[in-house]
């Protein structure tokens, strides 16, 4: 397949790599043109060594892609499409992957010509160079459609999974996009407000924290209409955090690199979904307060 990664960072490398040694033709499109870039994929936990040279914003590329893979950062998916959709054939595949959850449903009335997937993805990677991209962690991808035409798609299941597995696919991703959504709320910004790595929230110190932050979710989630019992979202928190115990999370990445981070659509989406429901949620409203105060410190260094 004629594949496009629109945000080449860590998890758009990473997929860009093990999509390039399945068979498929990669290219990358990105706010930092350039006509080719070597693109090598190395991985503690895997056998596997992946050199790709990936062509960059190559608008040919766009005009016979079977499928654009956007994995830019939540707040960047508009501005990321919009020079691309008047180049696109109708029956081009989105597939999107990114933290956090409504940044899409803006765009559904433009998008709706398409076949459009997303997926939620546990591997972990970083990209400690521009031509370097380590899996620093394995996980699982579940993918389902956001529309239509893209319930024909449920294929892109198999050749995603052959890429790199396991990857399942749902017929409704509203749980599974909640439940990372959890996931996230405690883990990113406990860690970038906190300097830690994900392994450090294990300290008894975080234990009320994380508690409070799943209990305001799941009631949350509860109130729209999701049913997930607060024990085992508690459960799935921890062994995220003990899987990914040496990593980094994105948004400490993106404090750190004084880069706008995704807390609008983490933790700041359960705030808004909370004001809908008229829930109180402090925990998660001081999480996302903090993080905008790092953020604005962090723009005016």
């Amino acid at each position: 397949m004629n594949i496009v990664v629109v945000g080449p960072g860590a998890i758009g490398s990473l997929w860009a790599c093990y999509l390039h040694q399945a068979g498929h033709n990669v290219s990358a499109w990105s706010r930092h043109p350039q006509h080719s870039r070597l693109l090598s994929l190395s991985s503690p936990v895997s056998p596997i060594t992946v050199n790709a040279t990936l062509r960059h914003n190559d608008m040919d590329a766009v005009h016979h892609a079977d499928v654009i893979l956007v994995t830019t950062k939540a707040h960047h998916v508009a501005d990321a499409l919009a020079p691309l959709l008047a180049h696109l054939h109708s029956d081009t595949l989105l597939l999107f992957i990114h933290n956090g959850m409504g940044a899409l449903e803006p765009l559904m009335d433009t998008l709706a010509d398409y076949p459009l997937l997303q997926a939620i993805t546990t591997h972990g990677a970083m990209k400690p160079s521009p031509q370097q991209v380590i899996h620093t962690g394995l996980g699982r991808t579940d993918l389902g459609a956001l529309n239509l035409k893209g319930r024909a798609c449920q294929f892109m299941a198999e050749v995603l999974h052959h890429a790199l597995p396991e990857v399942t696919w749902h017929p409704s991703l509203e749980l599974p996009l909640w439940k990372k959504l959890a996931i996230n709320c405690v883990i990113n910004p406990l860690t970038a407000i906190h300097n830690l790595r994900n392994g450090d929230l294990q300290a008894a110190a975080y234990s009320e924290t994380i508690y409070g932050i799943i209990q305001e979710v799941v009631m949350v989630m509860n109130a729209c209409g999701v049913d997930l019992e607060q024990e085992a979202l508690r459960q799935d928190v921890y062994e995220v955090i003990a899987r990914t115990a040496h990593n980094y999370s994105s948004m400490h990445q993106d404090l750190t690199h004084q880069r706008e981070s995704e807390i609008d659509f983490i933790n700041g989406y359960v705030l808004a979904q909370a004001r809908r429901h008229r829930i109180p949620v402090p925990y998660n409203r001081e999480l996302w307060q903090t993080v905008k105060q790092l953020e604005h410190r962090g723009s005016h260094a």
